[in-house]
């Protein structure tokens, strides 16, 4: 059975091994049951603050948000853990025929069968699921950007449809509430392309749109090298600013959604801010070592949200 096989001293799943078990040669569907408890494993194996989040939602909705998650998770690691651009865009297509089927069919792998009750619980969308695969597969063909408006493309469909399947949801999925969620989500992904510059250039990646290198009498060479300079400072300074505005401007999100959801949306927040609070106190040197939020923020940041939420504080 599924729920004694996945136990795991590490507490973590090998993705590789997984691939092996329910890739594209799966035989036959995963019973529902079985696939549930695959999709709460899955997230409880791999994202702390993803448990803790959750744990504050409605329990009716917790194994919503692990179908989703894992969805998520397995997408990204097709895009990332697959050494090969080729074989990641095969598994890639794979997957979306898999996820054309929790609309069209049966499901065989074991987050599609969790998800297409998710889906049809909640009557969610297609295209933000479809818009977050197409950002997966950018990633294996495109590692530069011109331009501002061609990284917001890209975040329009990394970023932006977690927030929207969260509304839906909510059903809280307003054109004024989408909008404001596209602005949060856009400044975390800002804020974690600027807390990883580093990190990403070294597989190859650079998402500072090159618009802003030429402003700052930056190259492509210094990002590469990956050594702080003054003129990565201040190019880096710059895009922070660009990320908390982002987020500033999202922020009225936290008193339209439900009472449940403002806790996620506040630490959403809340943490995009304090990762660029983090490479402030750096001085804009995310090269030498990269940013962390320490626990006792991260706390801090969950105790605030929650007083927001019970009206002990303003929201």
């Amino acid at each position: 059975m599924l729920e004694n096989e996945l136990g795991t001293t590490s507490n973590r799943l090998v993705f590789e091994t997984e691939l092996a078990r329910f890739g594209p040669e799966q035989s036959a569907p995963t019973p529902l049951r079985e696939a549930r408890l695959y999709c709460s494993r899955w997230a409880n194996a791999h994202y702390e603050n993803f448990v803790v989040a959750s744990l504050l939602l409605p329990r009716t909705l917790r194994q919503d948000f692990h179908n989703i998650y894992a969805y998520c998770r397995w997408a990204d690691n097709l895009a990332d853990e697959i050494a090969e651009p080729q074989r990641s865009l095969a598994l890639l297509d794979w997957w979306e025929r898999e996820l054309v089927q929790c609309w069209e069919g049966s499901p065989r792998h074991p987050v599609m069968v969790a998800l297409q009750q998710t889906i049809a619980t909640h009557r969610l969308s297609p295209a933000p699921f479809h818009d977050l695969l197409s950002a997966f597969r950018q990633d294996q063909q495109t590692h530069r950007y011109a331009d501002d408006a061609q990284l917001l493309d890209y975040c329009s469909r990394s970023a932006n449809p977690v927030g929207r399947i969260l509304l839906q949801l909510a059903d809280a999925s307003t054109i004024e509430n989408c909008h404001l969620s596209d602005q949060i989500c856009i400044g975390l992904q800002l804020a974690n392309f600027c807390q990883d510059v580093s990190r990403d250039a070294a597989q190859g990646r650079i998402y500072v749109p090159q618009q802003r290198w030429t402003r700052h009498d930056v190259n492509e060479a210094m990002l590469l090298k990956c050594q702080a300079t003054d003129a990565l400072r201040v190019m880096l300074s710059e895009w922070c600013a660009l990320a908390r505005s982002y987020l500033t401007i999202g922020r009225p999100l936290v008193a339209q959604v439900p009472r449940w959801l403002r806790t996620d949306i506040g630490l959403f927040i809340g943490g995009g801010q304090a990762i660029l609070d983090e490479i402030a106190r750096q001085g804009y040197d995310v090269w030498s070592s990269r940013p962390r939020v320490s626990k006792w923020k991260q706390l801090r940041l969950l105790t605030s949200s929650w007083l927001a939420r019970s009206g002990a504080v303003a929201s």
